[in-house]
């Protein structure tokens, strides 16, 4: 049957934007495996912070007993996790961006963005001061202004948000222009207001006994989270990145990996993100030595690269063995994403802070990643059960029926 593909750019008929979310049987399995395997990294990426470890000085980390191999397994989160993962996560946003406009209209999409504004702004202030969500809504709320553009201006805007963030640091180091000086006076003031200090920071979520002491947390942590988005220049980072997966989508290359030559890709972005992942790695751990913009300039070559050699790897494995039973398993924690990142959230507050088992700040790195590794094999099995009664995740069926103003079947 001969397939007629509606470009982003084109108005949807009537009768596509009546159209309700993609059904599991119009699901590609690579898309959401790869969210799956994102899904991974990134609970492997936030699990030090959650557990406090991040938190701690350089002595007491040296104190810890596995401090010996916690230094080999920082080094390799550096290398091998650190942006990555968000950097896969923001290419597939960028992808389901596509979707969406193949499909409806330009108004629905604003309208998910700005209730996963709220989701994010919820998450960010009675949950955890890490959230992702609320700079990927605003990051999609930019989105539609690209949409009109060729694909050469769009690819070139895309790779000059990347790198964009260089520039940035390179004022802030050589002509003392710190655009995020007023965001860290701001967390610094509120964290006072708090009763909270740099000797009391790594341990005040452990010791909390009380949701009023978490939420005093919190509260600070929301304005530091504002001062790493400005202070990282990540608005910038997340747009450029959702643009180039809206070109993927647009041309659907995630079916058509014969023309994507996945092979040159690997050999390119491993070629370059390898040696340059191993440099940022090492100036993350030894503070930056070579200067501000040169580590960010290392963040930038190093972390897209390394992503797409992932990517490329992924979808060349999938190709030769599509049956596999690693893309099922990733496939379906992928398949509802929010929930599971949420619930990363939720079983991170109950093993490490103190309205839980109080775990932070006791343990390792080597037990911290383990323990991701854990709750992400669980999220696997509960998932694998879920979707034999469920059509959708809990939180992606409530985001889709305010979506699309009406109740869709929820059981199978």
């Amino acid at each position: 049957m001969k397939t007629i593909v509606r470009t982003a750019t084109q108005e949807p008929d009537k009768d596509v934007k009546q159209q309700g979310p993609t059904t599991a049987k119009e699901r590609h399995v690579i898309l959401d495996a790869l969210r799956g395997l994102a899904l991974l990294g990134i609970v492997l990426a936030n699990y030090p912070e959650f557990a406090l470890w991040t938190f701690l000085s350089a002595d007491e980390q040296q104190a810890m007993p596995t401090a010996e191999v916690d230094g080999v397994v920082r080094y390799l989160q550096y290398m091998l996790i650190d942006g990555k993962f968000y950097t896969i996560f923001s290419l597939l946003f960028g992808v389901g961006f596509s979707l969406i406009l193949s499909r409806h209209s330009v108004s629905l999409f604003l309208r998910r963005m700005l209730i996963l504004v709220a989701i994010g702004f919820c998450h960010l202030m009675f949950i955890w001061s890490g959230d992702i969500l609320l700079l990927y809504a605003i990051g999609g709320l930019l989105l539609p202004l690209f949409i009109k553009l060729k694909d050469k201006v769009l690819l070139v805007v895309a790779v000059a948000l990347i790198v964009l963030p260089v520039g940035l640091d390179a004022l802030t180091e050589f002509a003392g222009i710190d655009f995020a000086r007023p965001f860290y006076q701001a967390w610094w003031a509120e964290a006072s207001r708090q009763g909270i200090t740099e000797e009391n920071f790594a341990t005040w979520l452990r010791d909390a006994n009380s949701y009023g002491q978490m939420f005093a947390f919190l509260l600070q942590g929301a304005c530091e989270r504002m001062w790493e988005f400005v202070g990282g220049h990540r608005l910038p980072k997340v747009v450029g990145l959702f643009i180039i997966g809206y070109l993927i989508g647009k041309h659907r290359l995630y079916v058509r990996f014969e023309s994507c030559q996945l092979h040159r890709l690997c050999l390119v972005s491993l070629g370059v993100g390898i040696p340059t992942s191993l440099l940022y790695a090492w100036s993350a751990t030894q503070d930056h030595p070579w200067g501000l913009t040169v580590h960010s300039l290392l963040y930038a070559v190093s972390v897209v690269p390394l992503a797409l050699g992932y990517i490329a790897i992924f979808c060349l494995l999938f190709l030769r063995t599509p049956k596999n039973r690693l893309f099922a398993w990733l496939a379906a924690p992928g398949r509802m994403a929010l929930s599971n990142y949420i619930s990363q959230s939720l079983i991170g507050v109950l093993l490490f802070y103190g309205l839980g088992l109080g775990l932070g700040c006791s343990v390792g790195l080597v037990y911290i990643e383990l323990t991701a590794l854990a709750v992400f094999v669980v999220q696997i099995i509960f998932c694998q059960w879920w979707f034999r009664e469920f059509r959708f995740g809990p939180l992606e069926w409530v985001w889709r029926v305010l979506t699309y103003g009406r109740r869709f079947p929820f059981r199978v």
